[in-house]
């Protein structure tokens, strides 16, 4: 079946140049770097939160689906809830020790922890 996409294109005048490529706003993501090439910064943070304390992962350069399943490994193996999105994991909770670990051990290369 047809891909019709002209809702995406409401307000497009129609162009008469046969090399007129549509423009649809959407940026490519760039490709993950390798586990062992990453540098993520592991802290705590209680801002905005409601003074609940939250551990907080930076950094990480990839692609959104590699950042839910890292958000997923560290969910299930910290045995807590959180969340993946704008390239930061939150994981509830104070255990920025047990991350530390769990990510030096999935090979993650440059690991810093802060607080």
């Amino acid at each position: 079946m047809k891909n019709n996409d002209w809702k995406e294109r409401l307000g497009m005048v129609y162009s008469t140049n046969p090399n007129f490529k549509y423009d649809t706003g959407e940026e490519k993501e760039e490709e993950s770097l390798p586990n062992g090439k990453q540098s993520l910064c592991v802290s705590l943070d209680k801002k905005k939160r409601g003074g609940k304390v939250v551990t907080l992962i930076t950094g990480f350069r990839g692609k959104n689906e590699d950042l839910a399943a890292l958000c997923k490994l560290l969910k299930v193996k910290c045995g807590v809830g959180g969340s993946a999105k704008e390239g930061e994991i939150i994981i509830q909770g104070d255990v920025r020790r047990k991350v530390a670990d769990i990510l030096t051990g999935e090979g993650f290369g440059k690991i810093k922890t802060i607080g």
